[in-house]
């Protein structure tokens, strides 16, 4: 759609307003009579893709707008019902609340222009709800919400939480029904210690809690938001704050529709006139998948100040981790597999878990460096002489029992409610607190070091652990709310980010969750993501696309070690949606009697071969295009790069043998060619996008403009 044809839709909703002509929105005005309940809605607010209707109660129901120029063409997205309430302490639900004002108005700020919705409401037990809901045209389909609590009534108000957008999606009435497919697709931005897939389908029965607080001892955190969608047309939201808060967004299947929603646990009372202010929330509708979600929020999120930094070049370049040799890695391994590793093509050795004298200190193994920081030196003087950049692994905010640290530093341990240290199960370790500022200046003590002193190039910053942390009430840290260190960790990172880049402003920082749901609030302080330890090669193409959406469609998103992959070697699965290559391959032996990663003659034939081809195409510097294919319920699954004009395909199915249509193309014609077999497949254009496809696993084409 052209930027002109979007601004006429919007001047066609503006209802002949003056105001509203010149915002392009909908203001409040009386709607027509609801058919299916007989609710007159009270106020109404809409722009281009959303309509969103309130009734005397201040209930609310949603409809998802056609661009069609027929704006009687409407899918209904929820019923009535009341989205935002109150749960009192004895567990009855404040959720109506008798409409007394309303106020339509413009504004204008950092998201451009809009409409804004005023509202106001008392309940019975005199609580006053005032609810705010703006619609940008920069963002259509996006409503933001502000709602808040005033107690009118003499007494305090015991309360046990809140929801806000507390929304049952409607199944899509053209749904199959033979069970081939499910009704909905799901994303859900949170952390689990099984590390399930962030990408589900829901069927009867799901459901999740999705706690944006620890759900584990070192497991937690995550991005605040959930998608539901089906064939038609999908339903999400989140929270739009510039902190992390422990909320939950529960999404489950029920009466043949999805729910979902935003909810906070409190145990307080609302005094006599006091307000309680909720979080600011926002509501989305779309077709497609969830990428157009992610997409907009990232972009709204920048406009408030959190922004993933620039990619350094070095960033994109394919790597070779040492974590194959596990942590009886020693430097005669790495040095004897350095020959291959240019060989082949790699441009990065990582030094991983293993090095280190133990966890918290990070001195050198004397065992393996028996000379200390000569040894090192040489080492990292073999690397260079091969062409490689050199990384370094470490865990920051991880003490281990025993440490030199935690013997003369327990005032950084990061302590719960019961004054016990918060276990890191994976390194047996203590979490210190990110929110002390002697945690923060001994661990960027530690990165100028590793950076200036060792002059390594990059850093990998590993661990679940460093996703989210738990409340500190450690009484050293002198927090003024136990909450300061979930809220601190994002200031924590970014120091470790700064410090390295200040030596090198071309220092790659990756940052592994291993295994975790990224939190959103920690992209500001790094440059590389990788797939962060997946299960399989579904996981390395959704988590993909996930964090291309929330870090920018030429993110340097890393598939992690192809050996992670299905088969351990499912390079397509990185090549194909734009990641960049790793692996961790051990050469000429491997001293392990199992899990071995030995790169065997057959398998050098095809590392070699994928390698090259990544190098030819640096896919990942082009533009993935994650809004052309919907990754649950188009099949084959499909993923999209273009770069330099072309646009490179890639499908994945267990076995497929049918058409394909190619989307995305522009005017002209194209030649196909299947560029992992070196085969022509014909031409197509936009009029005729069709090909006959047979394969398995994978297929993976370019689209060259003639």
């Amino acid at each position: 759609m052209s930027k002109g044809t979007s601004r006429r839709q919007f001047l066609r909703l503006a209802a002949g307003a003056g105001v509203a002509s010149r915002v392009g929105l909908v203001g409040a005005h009386p709607g027509p009579r609801a058919a299916d309940a007989g609710v007159a809605p009270a106020a109404t607010l809409e722009d281009s893709t959303i309509r969103l209707e309130f009734d005397p109660q201040l209930r609310s129901r949603l409809w998802r707008l056609h661009e069609s120029g027929h704006p009687e063409r409407k899918v209904a997205l929820t019923p009535w019902a009341a989205s935002e309430y109150l749960l009192l302490g004895d567990g009855r639900r404040i959720e109506r609340f008798a409409l007394q004002h309303q106020l339509s108005d413009a504004v204008n700020g950092a998201h451009g222009s809009g409409r804004r919705l005023r509202m106001t409401g008392v309940s019975g037990a005199r609580i006053e709800k005032s609810l705010e809901i703006q619609l940008f045209e920069r963002y259509p389909g996006i409503a933001f919400y502000r709602v808040s609590y005033r107690n009118r009534s003499p007494e305090a108000i015991p309360l046990r939480g809140w929801t806000s957008a507390g929304l049952h999606l409607l199944r899509n009435a053209a749904a199959r029904t033979d069970g081939t497919e499910p009704h909905f697709w799901s994303y859900c931005g949170s952390t689990h210690a099984d590390r399930r897939d962030w990408v589900q389908p829901v069927r009867q029965g799901f459901a999740q809690q999705n706690f944006m607080g620890m759900t584990a001892s070192d497991y937690g955190g995550g991005t605040p938001i959930v998608d539901l969608w089906h064939r038609e047309c999908g339903l999400a939201v989140g929270h739009l704050e510039s902190i992390p808060a422990l909320v939950s967004l529960p999404v489950s299947y029920r009466d043949g529709g999805a729910n979902l929603a935003i909810s906070a646990h409190l145990e307080r009372s609302l005094q006599p006139g006091e307000q309680l202010q909720t979080l600011e929330t926002f509501v989305a509708t779309h077709t497609g998948d969830y990428f157009a979600t992610l997409s907009a929020y990232r972009r709204i999120m920048e406009e408030r100040g959190l922004k993933s930094p620039p990619v350094p070049e070095a960033a994109y370049e394919p790597i070779w981790c040492a974590w194959g040799y596990e942590r009886d890695c020693t430097v005669r391994l790495i040095e004897d597999t350095l020959p291959k590793v240019q060989e082949l093509g790699l441009r990065w050795a990582v030094i991983d878990d293993g090095w280190q004298s133990n966890v918290g200190d990070w001195k050198l193994s004397q065992s393996k460096f028996p000379r200390g920081d000569a040894d090192l030196k040489q080492l990292l003087h073999s690397i260079r002489s091969k062409a490689l950049k050199p990384r370094l692994w470490f865990a920051p905010l991880a003490a281990a029992p025993g440490s030199d640290l935690l013997h003369d530093h327990t005032d950084m341990l990061l302590l719960d409610k019961d004054g016990a240290a918060q276990n890191i199960s994976w390194w047996n370790s203590f979490y210190l607190c990110p929110a002390y500022e002697q945690t923060v200046t001994y661990t960027q003590a530690l990165v100028r070091k590793f950076m200036g002193e060792w002059e390594f190039a990059g850093l990998k910053i590993d661990g679940q652990h460093l996703n989210g942390v738990a409340p500190c009430f450690n009484p050293a840290h002198r927090h003024a709310r136990p909450e300061v260190s979930v809220e601190k960790l994002q200031d924590f990172l970014h120091a470790i980010y700064q410090a390295a880049t200040e030596i090198n402003p071309e220092a790659v920082v990756e940052w592994c969750p291993c295994g975790t749901s990224y939190s959103f609030y920690n992209f500001a302080s790094m440059n590389q993501a990788p797939a962060s330890d997946p299960e399989s090669s579904w996981q390395v193409r959704h988590k993909g696309k996930t964090l291309k959406a929330l870090m920018g469609p030429s993110a340097a998103f890393a598939g992690d070690h192809v050996e992670l992959s299905d088969g351990g070697d499912d390079f397509a699965s990185t090549v194909g949606i734009g990641a960049i290559v790793s692996t961790k391959f051990t050469w000429p032996v491997d001293p392990k009697p199992k899990d071995s990663f030995l790169l065997t003659p057959q398998r050098e034939a095809l590392w070699r071969r994928w390698i090259a081809l990544y190098n030819e195409r640096l896919l990942p510097q082009g533009i993935y295009r994650g809004e052309l294919y919907d990754i649950g319920f188009d099949k084959p699954e499909t993923h999209v790069v273009e770069k330099s004009g072309r646009l490179y395909y890639a499908f994945y199915a267990r076995r497929w043998s049918g058409p394909v249509a190619l989307r995305g193309l522009t005017a002209g014609r194209y030649r196909v060619r299947d560029y992992f077999n070196d085969r022509e497949l014909g031409h197509v254009s936009q009029a005729q996008p069709h090909l006959s496809l047979a394969f398995e696993r994978f297929q993976v084409l370019e689209a060259i403009p003639l």
